[in-house]
C-alpha cells in the first residue's frame, strides 16, 4: 500500500495522530473485530498492537499467529507518517509484511501473540526491535569499546570513546570523545550496538567529567 495523505489537514498534533491510529485499528466486520491496544510513537513511526477476536466468541484462526488463551490474536503494526506541505499522511504495513523500520518498545512486542513459523518476516522484525532496545544508553563519562571501528569524515577510525557531551543552544548534546586523539564525535544510536563498557562513570571519577568542570571553573 502507499502513501494516503489528509488533505483536510485534520491531523496537526500529537494527539490527533494518536487518535487517527486509534481509528485506523479499529473495526470490525460481520465475522471479526480489531480494537487497538498500545500505540508507540518512535521518531515519526507509530508502532501498535491491535487485538481481533472473532464476533461469535470463537477462537481466532490464523496461519501467522498461535492463538492465545482468550481465543483473540494480537498483530503488530507499523504507520510510517509525515508531514508534506501541511498535510499528514501515512503508510501502514503489517508485520508480517517485513518492515524496515523496527523500534517497537518491548512493552508493545510483550503484547504480541506468538508466531507459527520462526523463520517468518514478522519473527525477523521483532529480533530487530528487541536488539535496538540492547543498545545501551551510556552515562556521562563511560568509556566505551565500540563492535567494529567507526570511519569519520576526514578518513579517520575510531573505536574506543568516552561518553560526554557538549552545548548548542543552551542544549546539553550527546557527543563522545575520541580516544587517541581526544576529539568529539557524534555517533548514532545503531553505531553502538554490540559495543562493550571498559569503564563505568559510577565506580570510578570520569577525566571527561573532571576536564568538563575545570574548564567551567568549578
Amino acid at each position: 500500500m502507499g502513501w494516503l495523505f489528509y488533505t483536510d489537514r485534520r491531523v496537526n498534533t500529537y494527539a490527533d495522530e494518536k487518535a487517527e491510529i486509534a481509528r485506523l485499528c479499529t473495526f470490525e466486520t460481520d465475522t471479526r473485530k480489531t480494537v487497538l491496544l498500545k500505540a508507540c510513537k518512535v521518531g515519526s513511526t507509530w508502532y501498535a498492537a491491535a487485538k481481533v477476536t472473532n464476533v461469535d466468541g470463537a477462537p481466532v484462526e490464523d496461519a501467522t499467529y498461535v492463538t492465545d488463551a482468550d481465543g483473540s490474536i494480537t498483530f503488530g503494526a507499523v504507520f510510517l507518517t509525515r508531514y508534506d506541505e501541511g498535510c499528514w499522511g501515512y503508510k501502514d504495513m503489517e508485520e508480517s509484511a517485513g518492515p524496515v523500520e523496527s523500534r517497537a518498545p518491548l512493552s508493545l512486542l510483550a503484547l504480541l501473540s506468538e508466531l507459527k513459523d520462526p523463520d517468518s518476516y514478522a519473527h525477523a522484525w521483532r529480533q530487530r526491535c528487541r536488539d535496538w532496545a540492547a543498545i545501551p544508553d551510556y552515562d556521562e563519562g563511560d568509556k566505551i569499546k565500540l563492535a567494529a571501528p567507526v570511519t569519520l569524515s576526514d578518513g579517520s577510525t575510531c573505536q574506543i570513546v568516552t561518553a560526554t557531551h557538549y552545548r548548542r543552544g543552551g542544549q546539553k548534546r550527546r557527543c563522545y570523545r575520541i580516544e587517541e586523539t581526544g576529539g568529539l564525535v557524534r555517533l548514532s544510536k545503531a553505531s553502538l550496538a554490540g559495543s562493550e563498557l571498559l569503564g563505568s562513570a559510577k565506580s570510578v571519577a570520569s577525566p571527561v567529567l573532571a576536564e568538563f568542570f575545570a574548564g567551567n571553573g568549578s
